[in-house]
């Protein structure tokens, strides 16, 4: 047995502990830090396992946000290919396994960065060609699978982001792909007839999409692959499941943490735990929302911002996290699609009472070539005029992310339809208007406002 005694502990090799390590190196330049994590894989951009699937990012090894011997320089001590296996938070100590070899560490101070876990679907005999998709490992299994055995038709279960860019990624490596969605339209996370160009950019690259099917299981047959409750009778040699993930929070259930019904664990907004020393970031908590209250919502810009917190309040550097508003984006082939904030039917059911307009603009002026429409959706609040949500399609190259984030500030900063005007944009003819796109589309709101 090893025993290994350290002031910061941290589990878990991703968003929310690494930048729990470096902001915690950055404030204290003496303390010990110690990681354990399951893999070999620190700061890997698990976000950009599709375009490494695409072959768009040509060697894994460049989702590395920095290599091992980068973050060594920060004076961080590795334990790769450690399972953390139990907390002991009265005693400050966490038990591990490294291959037979079992250890303990003892800490002053303990961040907890397990993640999530994909959830996934029952299966019925054998499943070596049916996936999910969120470490290295997994990537390393299907691209094993589309070097090795060249599937041709793959089905991916879950039309959300990853199985939106999966399809994308799929169909570049010339495989046949049909998307299985549970809901009336792909990407909930926009209102349907939004949603709708994303539809049509996959169908116009030749992915079949499935809406309103439910799976309950994935049988395996000589035939290959069939998805139990959908409409096709289809045979596939490639199966994607990506239908959500929960909480990765058994450590700290089994430790006595205080939990929520979906077993995000409560923390507060210095990222404490009701534990003693005891933090955590990332997918496992539940997560302030500035419109919401409080809300689980997993993002990995979340993660990094909830570890930085923790990091600075582990050294002593009182830290609070402000909260999040839910900005997130999309690519589907040609197509951006992008929210922040609340939808309209959110809105309601957060008791505020909103108001929404459409807007067709431009993304730049109409007589410079190659001007593109942007289908602007912005939500306000009837009585306070504050802006509450924005939902945005274009094409790529249209600066619809940068434009979202234009409304995810205005959100974040309680601003009103009629400030929104007030706000100093950049114009060029190139690359907006006089009312950029955003304010063109805020006037339209406006103008409803006085009705």
């Amino acid at each position: 047995m090893t025993n290994v005694q350290t002031e910061m502990l941290i589990i878990g090799g991703s968003d929310a502990g690494i930048s729990a390590a470096l902001r915690a190196r950055e404030l204290n330049t003496t303390i010990k830090i110690t990681m354990i994590l399951a893999d070999e894989f620190p700061n890997l951009s698990i976000c950009g396992i599709p375009y490494a699937v695409s072959k768009e990012v040509t060697q894994w090894q460049n989702l590395a946000h920095r290599t091992v011997d980068d973050l060594k320089a920060y004076d961080i001590d590795f334990y790769m290919n450690t399972w953390a296996t139990a907390i002991d938070a009265e005693n400050h100590t966490v038990t591990a396994m490294r291959g037979d070899d079992q250890l303990t560490f003892t800490y002053d101070k303990l961040m907890v960065g397990t993640g999530a876990v994909p959830k996934e679907l029952p299966i019925a005999g054998e499943g070596a060609g049916i996936h999910v998709l969120h470490t290295m490992g997994d990537f390393f299994d299907i691209e094993a699978q589309l070097v090795q055995h060249q599937p041709k038709r793959a089905a991916i279960v879950g039309a959300g982001y990853v199985g939106i860019e999966m399809a994308e990624a799929l169909t570049r490596r010339d495989v046949a792909v049909t998307l299985v969605q549970r809901g009336s339209e792909v990407l909930s996370t926009v209102e349907p007839d939004l949603a709708a160009s994303v539809h049509d950019a996959l169908t116009n690259n030749v992915v079949t999409v499935l809406t309103d099917e439910t799976i309950t299981e994935i049988q395996a047959t000589e035939a290959g692959y069939q998805l139990i409750g959908s409409t096709t009778d289809d045979a596939f040699d490639f199966v994607l499941v990506v239908v959500g993930v929960r909480p990765n929070s058994e450590l700290l259930v089994n430790a006595g943490a205080t939990v929520t019904n979906q077993n995000a664990v409560v923390v507060d907004d210095q990222m404490r735990t009701n534990l003693p020393d005891v933090y955590a970031a990332g997918d496992l908590v539940q997560t302030k929302h500035r419109l919401l209250g409080e809300t689980y919502l997993p993002l990995g810009t979340t993660a990094h911002k909830q570890g930085r917190i923790a990091g600075a309040n582990i050294v002593g550097r009182e830290s609070h996290f402000a909260g999040i508003i839910g900005s997130q984006v999309l690519r589907a082939f040609d197509m951006i699609v992008a929210r922040t904030g609340l939808l309209p039917n959110e809105a309601t059911a957060a008791g505020f009472m909103p108001i929404t307009t459409t807007a067709v603009v431009d993304d730049h002026k109409g007589y410079f070539p190659g001007a593109e429409k942007i289908t602007i959706r912005v939500t306000a609040d009837k009585g306070s005029h504050k802006i509450l949500g924005a939902q945005l399609v274009g094409k790529y190259g249209s600066e619809v992310a940068k434009r979202a984030d234009v409304f995810a500030t205005a959100i974040y900063n309680d601003m009103t339809v009629e400030a929104f005007s007030d706000l100093d944009l950049t114009y060029s003819p190139v690359v907006g208007a006089p009312w950029d796109a955003v304010q063109a589309a805020v006037q339209v709101l406006e103008a409803e406002l006085l009705k």
